[in-house]
């Protein structure tokens, strides 16, 4: 609920504790170093270090150089180069937090969907080994029919919808009839 320090567009979407505790613990054990201690889950992000270096231990050499001296310009790049890595390590671009999300922290929340997103594209890269985040998505199951299977599905009327057997207008009258006056 956005206080009165907190205007609301400052409070875009709605944090999970949980979550982020879980993305954090993940980060922390596939880049093999804890978050800086007493450092809120979204500062320790904030700067894209540690970011980018998630996704140069997901798939080493991802990114090439990752800034840490230098002034702000400095880490938006960080966060620049994570999220083109993230493209580019196949994480779906509308899983992507925006900049600002992050460093004027306005929407935390898919900072930490954004981290999920990496997980789960994780599990498509066989030459990750693990830890994993999050469920395993599912597969694609596609199924072949011929034609002859295709043509008996057509005759089947599907009743998921119902039957339309006997539903007729007849005896139906509600209100008063429709007074048509022609000539006027």
């Amino acid at each position: 609920m956005p206080g009165p320090s907190r205007p609301l567009w400052q409070v875009a979407g709605k944090r999970d504790p949980e979550q982020e505790k879980e993305a954090q613990a993940w980060i922390e054990a596939v880049i093999g170093e804890r978050f800086p201690p007493g450092v809120p889950y979204e500062y320790a992000l904030r700067d894209g270090i540690i970011l980018c270096k998630l996704m140069n231990r997901l798939c080493p050499g991802l990114i090439s150089k990752i800034n840490t001296s230098g002034g702000d310009y400095k880490m938006m790049d960080n966060l620049s180069q994570f999220q083109k890595a993230c493209v580019k390590y196949g994480v779906p671009d509308v899983d992507l937090f925006q900049s600002t999300d992050l460093w004027d922290q306005k929407n935390i929340a898919a900072v930490t969907i954004t981290i999920f997103a990496i997980g789960r594209t994780a599990y498509k890269h066989p030459e990750w080994r693990g830890p994993w985040l999050g469920p395993r998505p599912s597969e694609e199951n596609k199924r072949e029919f011929t034609q002859q299977q295709l043509r008996a599905g057509e005759a089947i009327i599907g009743l998921q919808a119902g039957t339309n057997k006997g539903a007729t207008q007849a005896g139906q009258s509600f209100g008063a009839s429709r007074k048509i006056i022609l000539g006027k």
